[in-house]
């Protein structure tokens, strides 16, 4: 295999067999048959388990990664010192190491110019700035809040680097990756990304019966009456009745609200990633922790006395079978191995940028230059 195309491809080199979590036993001989089984089928928690950093995801989603990294000043080349690059595995630094990470990145943090096809990437940028380049001739400088939503289709290569534009502070970077997979009528369209600007993404508001505040950002699906904006048109999300969820829960400390009911036959896993401690459903979960969920029942939620944020990815399941290898996520064998040899013959349209770790200009804004030419400014 080409080692460059093997280096870059941390976030492929991951099984997907995570869709099978284990349910917690209930306590030995508390119950009779008929009515263990009968609390079992009421409870909406399915299971409880700890987040490492690969979480554990359910189809239709097959992957979900928490970058966390408190990056330095930058240089002028709005990467960090020199000094702190010393003892680092350069190329493939995934050891955190005064506070930060460099990924794949040797000047740059972040991950240059690799290769996708077959499903799609939504990065959830809560902290910092991604700048964007690819095969395509697109490009983008997004973050603070900003969403990213790209189908590679029938593939694409892309570079997701994270600029340290500050020289005179610390350059913070918070964000989610998420993987969601396209069915096999959608795996091989035609290339696509789509801004979700932190200015335009619905954000659902209320207070509980003691005041406390609840926010959600509404990535996709729906919350009362706040709509997602709409996804990219491939996308599996695009179709309602496929149920797709992602939301970006906030509550206030001592807040509950409630989640509700959704259809059923729908996978739904909330990732309680910042907090204390947390009562779902008569449960108490430990922060840093998921719960997978039965959806089509409401669940309380009720937090302890830090703010919390929560995580939620729910979807129908796509149910067909899932071929991973590297960067590409196909069907069959046969179309893995029909992947790579169009990446090796085509290099899915090259790379038009003049070096694979790509970054914009320290005083370019945010912004996205899409395929077609069509330029969005937004500060």
């Amino acid at each position: 295999m080409d080692k460059k195309l093997e280096r870059r491809s941390f976030l492929g080199r991951l099984s997907l067999g995570l869709g099978g979590l284990l349910a917690l036993p209930f306590a030995a001989g508390a119950k009779n048959k008929n009515e263990h089984q009968k609390n079992e089928d009421m409870d909406p928690v399915i299971t409880v388990r700890p987040l490492g950093f690969q979480w554990d995801t359910a189809d239709p989603f097959l992957f979900c990664v928490h970058h966390e990294d408190d990056f330095p000043k930058g240089n002028d080349k709005m990467g960090p010192e020199l000094d702190y690059l010393k003892g680092r595995h350069l190329g493939d630094d995934f050891i955190i190491k005064d506070g930060f990470r460099m990924y794949h990145g040797k000047t740059v943090p972040g991950f240059p110019g690799h290769p996708h096809r077959g499903f799609e990437t939504i990065t959830v940028v809560r902290k910092g700035l991604v700048d964007h380049a690819d095969s395509m001739g697109a490009a983008g400088r997004y973050g603070n809040g900003d969403v990213q939503w790209m189908t590679a289709g029938k593939g694409v290569q892309h570079a997701e680097m994270f600029p340290l534009l500050k020289k005179d502070e610390p350059n913070p970077c918070e964000l989610f990756q998420i993987w969601l997979n396209l069915p096999a009528k959608n795996k091989m369209v035609e290339p696509h990304f789509k801004m979700l600007w932190q200015e335009d993404i619905p954000i659902y508001k209320s207070k509980d019966s003691n005041g406390k505040t609840i926010e959600v950002e509404v990535i996709a699906g729906s919350v009362a009456d706040k709509k997602a904006i709409a996804p990219p048109p491939n996308s599996w999300a695009a179709d309602t009745n496929n149920a797709v969820a992602v939301w970006n829960i906030r509550l206030q400390a001592g807040a509950e609200w409630t989640i509700p009911k959704t259809l059923p036959g729908i996978n739904r896993i909330i990732y309680f990633y910042m907090g204390d401690s947390l009562n779902v459903a008569g449960k108490v979960v430990k922060n840093y922790h998921m719960v997978q969920l039965k959806s089509d029942v409401d669940v309380l939620l009720q937090n302890s006395d830090t703010e919390a944020r929560i995580l939620m990815l729910q979807g129908r399941p796509i149910n067909e079978q899932v071929m991973q290898y590297g960067p590409f996520v196909m069907n069959t064998k046969d179309e893995i191995k029909q992947a790579f040899e169009d990446y090796h013959a085509t290099q899915f349209g090259g790379w038009p940028w003049p070096k694979y770790d790509q970054v914009h200009p320290r005083e370019k804004g945010r912004f996205a230059k899409h395929a077609d030419g069509k330029e969005e400014n937004r500060s």
